[in-house]
């Protein structure tokens, strides 16, 4: 059966999670998919055991991110995949894998850009610190309410795109997830169709999250006033590169 659905994890030293997060995946998702799990180097932990899992059965690619950095290796995930629709989540098992059939659905209906949201009505959030909760909340809803972006959650990283956006958007991020919320405003601004589904966000149990809230906010602040920007400008619908 032909797969269109690629799902891309990018991974450093997940040991603890890898093999719960990839049979959770099996068992919450029906569409018909292949697993990419991106490294940066041959010694993370995480390999072995989903090597493992591939000899089991699992549809599973390795690919190796040579710049280093998560942003890169969901960069590398995103180009080197072959499939038509692919979606971005964590080996931590923050996300929430039963809204992913619904998501392959809504793309296949003609959405280009389905945003996994925490913050719409539906959606939740359990664990994870105050102060990143809370600019991520203050992010998504004021962006959604003062430029129109239609989803409530543009910093979470749990999306599904269509491939073909990325002939289109010129990615520039090269730091942490906050190249989530770059493709999410370039796409909406170039005229692309976004929408976003309910889904739950659970902070991690095992292994350490290497967010850095404060090293990477002036980051998300960049893409923040670019939105404001654009819609400032009017541009929803311009070529945005």
């Amino acid at each position: 059966m032909e797969k269109l659905l690629g799902i891309i994890i990018p991974v450093y030293n997940e040991s603890e999670n890898i093999e719960r997060t990839l049979t959770e995946i099996e068992a919450a998702v029906s569409t018909p998919h292949r697993i990419y799990i991106v490294y940066d180097f041959e010694e993370d932990d995480t390999l072995p055991v989903a090597r493992e899992l591939k000899k089991r059965g699992i549809d599973i690619q390795f690919l190796k991110n040579d710049r280093g950095g998560v942003c890169n290796a969901i960069k590398s995930g995103l180009f080197h995949a072959k499939e038509d629709y692919l979606l971005v989540t964590m080996a931590d098992m923050s996300d929430d894998f039963r809204a992913v059939d619904r998501m392959y659905q809504l793309m296949q209906k003609g959405w280009d850009l389905v945003c996994g949201s925490r913050y719409m009505k539906g959606g939740r959030q359990i664990g994870g610190p105050w102060l990143k909760k809370t600019l991520s909340r203050l992010a998504g809803v004021s962006l959604r309410y003062v430029t129109g972006l239609p989803t409530h959650d543009a910093t979470n990283s749990f999306k599904l795109y269509r491939k073909r956006l990325f002939d289109s958007i010129n990615i520039e991020s090269d730091t942490g997830f906050v190249i989530g919320m770059e493709i999410v405003i370039k796409a909406y601004f170039s005229g692309f169709s976004v929408t976003e589904i309910p889904c739950t966000w659970t902070d991690r149990e095992k292994g350490k999250s290497r967010f850095k809230t404060f090293q990477w906010g002036p980051y998300y602040l960049r893409w923040y006033l670019y939105a404001i920007g654009q819609a400032l400008l009017n541009k929803r619908g311009g070529c945005i590169v």
